[in-house]
């Protein structure tokens, strides 16, 4: 075998395994694992075991892989027709199989219930299980083409990760992992929506009733604002009542809690602006990365004691 042809199969495994690679959608992971990892943080009150998150997290990496890579192969169509995709996914380009794609998620999510069953728990499992079943079934398949509520009820399934980690530490679910869930449920109406402004002509070219299809830019803007609004409120309730958050947490969320209804503000102002809106997609993803670092901060051991001495000098 020639040293050309050496080359070149390895550049071809090399374009095999990031055709693979693409169809889980890489970019929305991270994400979704940063939750699991806050809840983890707060359950544990800031003393995770290493281990424990490596395996939670690659559980929850495997699981989430597995359902993008399934609404890829549901959405193949549509994928063909939108601009933003047909040239981008690997089904549409031939790159990928849709039966090969098929087998790869099973793989994917049979690696994420065995690991997380065996050096987790059941419950973790039984729970990244139910986010992709929830987000194939109820949103990819009833909710997407059908109904302007598609990213509100089914923004549930990506809520479902900080339960996940919750569970990986407690074994069990309470108030505080059902309020993260929530914040989670609340943030994505504006978080997908901005976006949906930004594609709105997408999205009608393959007829998907997302809210600025079907209600037009004013209404959209307008309930960004509205969602905003309740998410703000909520994410102090881990401060008060539940105590399970405090003061550092709470400045952190305060701050950006008040740029994102800002944000939220000038888009109503101007709906139609698709530089506002992508301002506002853009900082919907920091407000949650950051908000959920400030949980983590806030939960160290050396964060409280610094604020419990800070109080006796007060």
């Amino acid at each position: 075998m020639t040293g050309t042809s050496v080359s070149r199969r390895n550049e071809n495994l090399l374009q095999v395994i990031k055709s693979y690679y693409q169809l889980t959608k890489p970019r929305i992971i991270p994400l979704l694992l940063i939750t699991t990892a806050a809840a983890m943080w707060i359950a544990s009150q800031g003393r995770v075991e290493p281990v424990q998150l490596l395996l939670t997290l690659t559980g929850g990496t495997l699981a989430a892989a597995s359902a993008q890579t399934l609404n890829c192969i549901y959405d193949q169509d549509i994928d063909y027709e939108m601009k933003r995709t047909r040239n981008k996914r690997p089904i549409p380009l031939g790159q990928v199989q849709p039966r090969h794609a098929l087998l790869f998620a099973i793989v994917l999510e049979a690696l994420s219930f065995t690991l997380l069953t065996v050096f987790v728990n059941l419950l973790s499992a039984l729970l990244a299980t139910s986010g992709i079943v929830f987000y194939m079934l109820v949103y990819t398949h009833w909710l997407k083409r059908h109904s302007t509520q598609n990213i509100v009820i089914g923004g549930a399934a990506g809520a479902i990760p900080p339960l996940v980690g919750w569970a990986a530490v407690t074994g069990g679910l309470g108030w505080a992992p059902w309020v993260l869930f929530t914040i989670v449920f609340l943030w994505t109406p504006p978080h997908f929506w901005a976006l949906a402004l930004m594609i709105r002509d997408d999205y009608a070219s393959v007829n998907v009733p997302m809210l600025p299809v079907v209600e037009g830019e004013e209404t959209t803007a307008n309930q960004i604002l509205l969602y905003t609004l309740l998410v703000v409120p909520l994410s102090l309730l881990l401060i008060y009542p539940l105590g399970v958050s405090g003061v550092v947490y709470g400045v952190i969320a305060g701050v950006l809690g008040a740029i994102f209804v800002r944000k939220a503000w000038q888009l109503k102002q101007a709906p139609a602006d698709k530089q506002l809106a992508r301002s506002t997609f853009k900082f919907s993803i920091l407000y949650m990365m950051l908000l959920c670092s400030g949980m983590v901060i806030d939960s160290l051991p050396v964060t409280r004691h610094a604020v419990e001495r800070l109080n006796t000098m007060l």
